[in-house]
């Protein structure tokens, strides 16, 4: 078994956007037992009841690294744990969990907290005072969670395959939690949620921010804003005149220094919330200045024409499955996209950790957020699907990194598109919904194929050939007239309207030796060397580069992941063909 990371695993804070100084990771070893007859609710394994096994956390039980590595779990587990609260822990304690797959019940010392369903998005729940004082000593209290994670495809799951066994691009389920657990002391009235909007054009900024607790007389928010050299940039003072505040300042300054992937520039951000002079609260941030914008065909970062160079990232490792392993590898993820030549990742059917965007944010890359879809179109599955996206959205909104959302790719989970109009309202009423929860960013409708509208014309084209791909793209009619995998680019009753055209998926290049290495290693097309793939990809980023049309591209795929071996790293994030090499090559993209 690989080492564990550290003796807390995974120990930095976990919401790197929004962060207090005073918080307890719960990450580590828990009890830990699996439930294939789904009885343990009924014979109370919820209160004073030891748990067979343990497992460490956050890491998911089908994974080597958190101690079980069961890739055969059953569908139903559950934790425990002791929780010692620090005694400087006072007013309010709120119980975070960064995700669990798939839906989630929590107890307190036997008091039940509540329920989420949701396999990628973060939930809390306030520990209510009766609970904390029903042990005998004020520090020690029981934890107890009980996953669900069926093998449904009605259930919003991404590329974890409901089968036993992974095959094709279906990978191993994570069942349980994967992302980090913590304790928050949060005084009476706190500082809940920030909503926030900066603009480019004038150096204002936007907050809408949301108080929790009673609402008092004589409270407000000051908000400061420093520039990347530290100096101050500006300070907002607001009146709490309700739960629900919203602001705008802005600071006469012609120098602005806008986000890129070429100049990441940051500014802090610090909010308190004040009584009659006494801070009652306090949030670190930070914020980017950044536009980007589809207009005439073309892309526009911060007003000058931008082509896209994008990898697709699946966030698989082989020890953590949808776990990092550290934070330190998330971070390294960016540093290698940076290193091959992108300005951009795609992270493929999966709401990353908040780590990875904090990097994107810091170390300039851009980012599209996309959401992990389910298999079946039903009642349910639209259900949990526009709940859990709203959740992913209002996750990330605040992050200058991300300049895209994805809400349906390759008609996943709507796959009668073209025959239903139900299914076609579906995707609008998707897009519609994003746009309406974030205005600023674009949204495509339907990545890859069967398109009803959106912001972009994004395209999957596996063509090996480059010559191909240059026919292809020089001229607006042969791109509509494609059918990638036997699928019409636009849905019926939608048409291209002039969107920038990308090719959101290309390439898929193995090489040869790897693909036989193994039974059922595959690549979209094989080549005999690492020369071979060079010269591949280089041809492919000029065809597409040369286009009058194309805006973009995203290469499938980043790393090797379990059978899929056409990364242009190993699973274990070792180049296939030297950085510089590819680095190179990326150049060609305009």
């Amino acid at each position: 078994m690989p080492a564990v990371p550290s003796e807390i695993p995974r120990s930095e804070y976990p919401r790197p956007q929004f962060t207090r100084s005073d918080w307890l990771s719960l990450n580590g070893w828990w009890e830990f037992e699996q439930d294939p007859r789904d009885e343990g609710r009924d014979q109370g394994w919820h209160h004073d009841r030891p748990l067979a096994q343990r497992i460490l956390v956050p890491y998911p039980v089908e994974s080597v690294l958190g101690g079980i590595g069961d890739r055969m779990a059953s569908d139903v587990v559950w934790y425990r744990r002791a929780v010692a609260v620090p005694p400087g822990f006072s007013g309010r304690l709120r119980l975070h969990f960064g995700a669990v797959d798939w839906a989630a019940d929590v107890w307190w010392n036997g008091q039940y907290l509540g329920h989420h369903e949701g396999g990628h998005t973060p939930f809390r729940f306030e520990v209510p005072a009766y609970a904390l004082a029903l042990r005998g000593t004020e520090t020690e209290h029981e934890l107890v969670l009980r996953a669900v994670d069926r093998r449904e495809r009605a259930q919003p799951r991404g590329k974890q395959h409901w089968a036993p066994d992974s095959e094709t691009i279906f990978y191993t389920r994570t069942t349980g939690i994967w992302q980090s657990v913590w304790l928050e002391p949060l005084p009476d009235t706190f500082i809940d949620a920030v909503r926030c909007t900066p603009t480019l054009s004038d150096g204002s900024v936007r907050w809408q921010i949301t108080l929790g607790g009673p609402i008092l007389a004589h409270l407000a928010v000051e908000v400061s804003v420093w520039d990347p050299d530290g100096e101050l940039y500006g300070r907002l003072a607001i009146p709490v005149d309700g739960r629900e505040l919203d602001a705008t300042f802005t600071v006469d300054r012609a120098d602005v220094r806008p986000w890129s992937p070429e100049t990441p520039n940051l500014y802090a951000v610090r909010y308190r919330l004040w009584a009659d002079g006494t801070v009652m609260d306090e949030v670190h941030s930070y914020l980017g200045f950044r536009h980007l914008a589809a207009r005439d065909g073309r892309l526009f970062l911060n007003g000058q024409p931008y082509f896209l160079k994008m990898v697709l990232d699946q966030g698989y490792f082989p020890d953590g499955i949808l776990t990092a392993p550290t934070a330190d590898d998330l971070r390294r993820d960016v540093e290698l996209t940076k290193a091959l030549g992108f300005n951009g990742a795609r992270k493929h059917q999966k709401l990353e950790d908040p780590q990875w965007l904090y990097w994107c944010d810091h170390l300039g890359l851009m980012a599209w957020g996309e959401a992990a879809n389910a298999w079946e179109f039903t009642p349910q599955a639209v259900d949990r699907f526009t709940r859990e996206w709203a959740e992913a959205v209002a996750r990330d909104a605040n992050h200058p990194a991300l300049v895209a959302w994805v809400p349906i790719n390759e008609s996943w989970g709507v796959p009668d598109l073209a025959a239903d109009p139900a299914q076609r309202a579906f995707v609008d009423a998707l897009y519609a919904l994003t746009k309406a929860w974030d205005p600023t960013r674009l949204v495509v409708s339907n990545d890859g194929w069967e398109h009803t509208g959106g912001d972009l014309a994004t395209v999957h084209d596996y063509e090996g050939n480059p010559e191909t791909l240059r026919d292809r793209y020089a001229q607006i009619e042969s791109v509509i007239a494609f059918r990638p995998s036997g699928r019409a680019l636009y849905a019926p009753g939608s048409q291209h309207r002039g969107e920038p055209v990308l090719v959101t998926e290309m390439g898929g290049l193995a090489l040869a030796p790897a693909t036989h290495a193994h039974d059922g290693h595959w690549g979209y097309t094989t080549l005999d060397s690492a020369a071979d793939l060079l010269a591949r990809y280089r041809g492919q980023v000029e065809a597409l580069a040369a286009s009058p049309l194309v805006q973009g591209f995203c290469y499938t795929q980043l790393t090797d992941v379990e059978q899929e071996v056409n990364g242009l790293l190993t699973d274990r994030r070792d180049p296939k063909v030297p950085l510089a090499a590819l680095w190179q090559a990326n150049q060609l993209g305009r």
